[in-house]
């Protein structure tokens, strides 16, 4: 294992964030092989105006007018020329590609491939997903008309910060991510977060279990330094979810403890100018997600969206009698030091989680059956091990704790109406249940990726027929 770390050889999006106001993710198909690989030796050189630049993981002084990197499945990799004996070295969810694992993670119903709209729908012809990273949505197209010149643009998606760091369920988001001691990360100063081994994302390196260590595919200038990434394309039916939230406040406003849930006296600490009913709406949206929607966690403050003293929104744990729901997307999703059946699982299957949202702006008075949602990216070090484990062992099976096995994920899990439920925690440790809700992400599309180095990206473009 080679454990010298060398920054400049990861590219840029991996281990930290760009936060950008506009992201284009393009979808290309290599049509000319040589012509691809000359693009790519441009583009990892900085050698050509007509190229785009790879953007390397660096500490700017000046920040570029655009971010650009490169993730290529396995069918590109193939399209490219790799030779097969390196081919075959890389792990089999990668190879086989996220449409034929689809029922592992929970895309199934109306999230199953067959109903994803093209090119998602030929997966084979899915060889590279370039995204561009700007504050000018200008670049985009500029960037854009370069990258077409090299490869056939299947398709564009094309996402946008939200107002406040916000998506369209209104939860703050992008709060928690792994930190890692070699990058020096500003919007992550202060923040008090165990650091994790870079083996958590790069391969070639330790990971949080001992002995335990992730397969680098062959040769070494293609597999070191490399990640994988599941890329998701998430709609989020926000008026059902809306929707939702009035239902569970309605049927709260009778029950007996429903005071123990927002007290009379102190709504505004929920909400300012809020009636029981809209409190209780905040409260059913906080224990749904882990959050209040300002960001604040609930197990920190779990009877004030808007506590008296202010708390971290990143230094907590879970015990045995936390107030926030063992089924909760953040719980679920991260279970940090808590008690779980899988314990030695807590922090390995950390992912470095980056995503915008796409679709215009919701008006909850003006439905307009428009698509809006999420352009999802989940990476670490393993497809297998994270991102599916994750996805299927505790987001939609439940299986970290006995208390929500056989429930998915309120907001994430692949529910219907006929079996979904979900225990709402109270203050005298009784608990709630609500049912009822439906399935309020569906997958319109995706693919996995390999991250290559910059290394790797010049050893591809050096491949020869």
């Amino acid at each position: 294992m080679n454990k010298t770390f060398n920054l400049g050889d990861i590219q840029g999006n991996i281990l930290r964030g760009y936060r950008r106001q506009f992201v284009r993710h393009l979808i290309l198909e290599v049509e000319d092989r040589a012509t691809a690989r000359q693009f790519l030796a441009a583009a990892v050189e900085g050698s050509s105006d007509g190229v785009p630049t790879i953007t390397p993981e660096v500490t700017w002084t000046v920040r570029p007018a655009y971010c650009f990197n490169i993730g290529i499945t396995y069918e590109g990799l193939r399209a490219l020329g790799t030779p097969a004996q390196h081919l075959k070295t890389f792990p089999t969810e990668f190879v086989e590609g996220v449409n034929k694992r689809a029922m592992k993670i929970g895309d199934f119903g109306d999230s199953a491939p067959d109903q994803w709209p093209a090119p998602f729908d030929q997966p084979e012809r899915i060889h590279i997903i370039a995204s561009i990273h700007a504050d000018d949505a200008a670049q985009l197209d500029l960037i854009g008309e370069q990258v077409a010149k090299a490869f056939n643009v299947l398709d564009k998606r094309d996402g946008r910060s939200l107002p406040d760091g916000k998506v369209f369920f209104d939860y703050v988001d992008g709060i928690s991510q792994p930190r890692f001691k070699h990058v020096i990360d500003p919007d992550q100063v202060g923040v008090d977060e165990p650091m994790d081994p870079l083996g958590t994302v790069l391969l070639g390196y330790p990971t949080r279990q001992e002995g335990v260590t992730f397969r680098v595919p062959t040769p070494h200038a293609l597999g070191f330094n490399g990640a994988f990434n599941a890329f998701r394309i998430l709609a989020q039916d926000v008026m059902a979810f809306e929707n939702y939230l009035d239902q569970s406040a309605t049927l709260l406003m009778d029950h007996p403890k429903r005071d123990l849930l927002a007290d009379p006296d102190h709504l505004d600490r929920i909400g300012p100018g809020l009636d029981m009913h809209g409190a209780l709406r905040e409260v059913v949206a906080a224990q749904l997600c882990g959050r209040w929607r300002n960001g604040v966690p609930y197990e920190l403050s779990p009877d004030a969206q808007f506590p008296e003293k202010e708390v971290s929104l990143t230094n907590f744990d879970y015990t045995r009698t936390s107030r926030c729901p063992a089924g909760s997307h953040l719980r679920r999703g991260n279970p940090r030091g808590g008690h779980i059946i899988q314990r030695i699982a807590n922090y390995s299957r950390r992912l470095i989680r980056r995503g915008m949202s796409y679709g215009p702006d919701f008006d909850p008075t003006k439905p307009d059956g428009q698509e809006r949602g999420l352009l999802g990216n989940f990476i670490g070090a393993n497809l297998g091990a994270q991102f599916e484990a994750v996805m299927c062992d505790w987001i939609n099976l439940g299986l970290q704790d006995p208390n929500i096995t056989g429930a998915n994920d309120p907001l994430l899990g692949a529910n219907t109406p006929e079996t979904s439920w979900f225990d709402m925690t109270l203050p005298d440790g009784d608990s709630i249940r609500l049912r009822g809700f439906p399935r309020l992400i569906r997958a319109r599309g995706g693919a996995y990726t390999f991250l290559p180095s910059m290394a790797a990206i010049k050893y591809l473009s050096e491949l020869t027929d």
